[in-house]
């Protein structure tokens, strides 16, 4: 395995990539995405441990949809089984993956600890745990200042996390190392992932601006709000299908094998 570097324009072959790569296989796709939110949702209902068992639970099923999107490449029917395939490896990296999904929850719950210390937990608690969004609430400054504390502290947890799951499950890379794989990945190709960012935002502003647009040839006001949701996870059903990609182009196997040194 080594790293490639990418220039900056690949980002936007990733997300062309995600797109048409959807769209040649929509009802696979977007049933397989919806399956993946309703498997988290599930595992939030769970007593006590939702949340915690929800976060575990992510970094497999990214890994399903990304093993999902290598099918649909090779102009296969995924099959909703793939889900699951980070849990048919074996079990050293079925064990790996549920190491690499309990660091991830251990994380994601640090950072929300630390936006508990600004405003007294209320966003983490309507975040993890759910409740009624109010206006009084959302313009406190602490509830403010919370929100993007843990936006600030997520950017480098999800870099660490970014490739972990596919160096795991197809590298057999250490939970550990993978992390500090996934980093170095994400930071070496820093102006491909700001691009691919960029433009997933791009895709959405565009995706919503011509919802409005036929709403208001319509007349119809209600027609924008009603539409954009589903067109909303149309497009993050596409943002998941392009995370294979970012993956595919930042490693590859080595082409001869790495002297011994040693020998």
């Amino acid at each position: 395995m080594k790293l490639n570097i990418v220039p900056a324009r690949t980002g936007l072959t990733w997300v062309k990539l995600g797109i048409t790569t959807f769209i040649r296989q929509p009802l696979a796709m977007s049933g397989l995405f919806f399956m993946f939110m309703a498997l988290l949702s599930v595992a939030t209902l769970v007593p006590f441990i939702g949340a915690a068992l929800a976060l575990a639970l992510l970094p497999a099923a990214t890994l399903g949809l990304m093993a999902a999107t290598l099918e649909a490449t090779k102009g296969k029917f995924p099959m909703p089984s793939i889900l699951i395939s980070a849990f048919r490896a074996g079990q050293q990296r079925m064990r790996a993956m549920m190491v690499l999904g309990a660091l991830y929850a251990a994380g994601f719950l640090a950072l929300m600890g630390v936006s508990a210390l600004v405003d007294g937990g209320q966003f983490a608690k309507l975040y993890l745990v759910g409740g009624k969004i109010t206006e009084e609430l959302v313009l406190q400054d602490s509830f403010q200042m919370a929100m993007w504390v843990a936006m600030a502290l997520y950017l480098p947890l999800s870099l660490l996390f970014w490739h972990a799951p596919a160096l795991v499950h197809w590298h057999g890379v250490s939970p550990v190392k993978s992390l500090f794989f996934s980093f170095i990945a994400c930071y070496k190709n820093f102006g491909a992932f700001t691009v691919f960012g960029l433009a997933w935002a791009g895709v959405f502003v565009l995706a919503a601006l011509v919802v409005s647009l036929v709403a208001t040839l319509l007349d119809s006001p209600t027609l924008a709000t009603v539409a954009m949701f589903p067109v909303a996870l149309v497009i993050v059903a596409m943002f998941f299908t392009s995370i294979y990609f970012t993956f595919r182009d930042s490693f590859s196997e080595m082409d001869e094998p790495v002297p011994d040194e040693l020998s």
